[in-house]
């Protein structure tokens, strides 16, 4: 079937399918480490992980799929005039070469020396999980969607053949790549048709390793808040979203992340005050975990997690006196308690 070529759909459409195509009409903009998209900046943040890059949502709708690549044609006459004036330099260039009697002296060449990447246990497809058609390979560079498991998953068929980068991508001063070849490109159209550098097995659902002791690890933690939200940032790699829990009750927070390696990560914390969970939100990122609490009232926190002994006068404002933790706010929030104190 064919592919939509427009950017951020690239879903496989049958010929007169009148699905909707949801895509970005900009262009992506990195700028150090960030990415996003032009069109949608001020909408979707800029997030630092490209596979989390790759899944923004797209931003224009519109009746259908296409994959008639534009007409060059079509291009305006400004950009046509400059693309003649660069297919004009190379001549030019040797005219003065010839003219020249005293040769050129030679250009000295360096030498190219590959990157030395760690070796890196391949992911193992689970051949036990159910996939639901139209899903696409998790590998890097391959655009293979799911069909069924005698065609992508059982046996060594042509369709089980995965060519994928097992690198992450490399963007530097508009070029761009992968660290596992040497290709690089300018255009982030011809960026995504990098064929794979390496052969294997394609992988739709990622196979957790039982046999290996799981490890409990630490992870960061960091918080601001607002009127009336509390936002937790957990910062933790690669989470398993599908393993990984977090319930959020009144009074507590509890965290339960999968990370790759076998490890795990696992906190209960008992909140500094109430909150509304039917209110509360939780998003998965490729680097980090945030947790959006609602607050039922409106007063400051103090800190985070709820207190075991008086911290005496300690407070966390929303005025502009406030020597830390100062939110904007013009006056300070206070609860009934604290307000008969002043």
């Amino acid at each position: 079937m064919p592919r939509c070529i427009r950017k951020g759909c690239g879903k496989e459409f049958s010929e007169g399918s009148t699905e909707r195509c949801t895509f970005h009409p900009g262009a992506p903009v990195f700028h150090e480490g960030l990415k996003s998209w032009s069109c949608c900046s001020d909408k979707n943040k800029p997030v630092l992980d490209f596979d989390e890059f790759m899944e923004i949502m797209g931003c224009v709708e519109t009746d259908r799929h296409t994959n008639d690549v534009p007409d060059p044609e079509s291009k305006a006459p400004a950009t046509l005039t400059a693309a003649k004036e660069v297919a004009k330099a190379p001549s030019k260039v040797l005219e003065v070469s010839a003219a020249s009697s005293d040769p050129a002296p030679p250009l000295a060449t360096a030498k190219v020396v590959p990157a030395t990447l760690p070796l890196v246990a391949e992911e193992e497809d689970d051949l036990s999980v159910s996939i639901a058609p139209g899903t696409s390979c998790r590998r890097k560079g391959c655009n293979v969607t799911f069909i069924s498991d005698d065609e992508n998953r059982l046996g060594d068929g042509e369709g089980t053949r995965c060519k994928y980068h097992p690198a992450p991508p490399i963007f530097r001063e508009g070029s761009k790549g992968y660290m596992c070849c040497k290709r690089r490109v300018l255009e982030f159209e011809e960026f995504l048709k990098i064929e794979g550098c390496q052969t294997g097995r394609h992988l739709f659902s990622l196979k957790v390793n039982t046999d290996k002791k799981e490890e409990f690890t630490t992870c960061r933690l960091d918080h601001y808040q607002t009127l009336d939200q509390v936002h937790v940032s957990v910062f933790a790699k690669q989470v398993d979203k599908d393993r990984s829990n977090v319930k959020i009750n009144e009074q507590t927070l509890s965290i339960d992340l999968y990370l790759p390696g076998s490890k795990r990560f696992s906190k209960t914390i008992n909140l500094f005050g109430p909150i509304t969970p039917e209110q509360s939100t939780v998003q998965y990122f490729g680097t980090k975990v945030e947790v959006h609490l609602k607050k039922q009232d409106t007063r400051s926190w103090t800190i985070l997690e709820k207190p075991t002994r008086d911290l005496g006068n300690v407070a966390l404002t929303f005025g502009v006196s406030g020597r830390t933790g100062t939110i904007g706010a013009k006056e300070s929030v206070l609860d009934a308690q604290n307000s008969a104190r002043v």
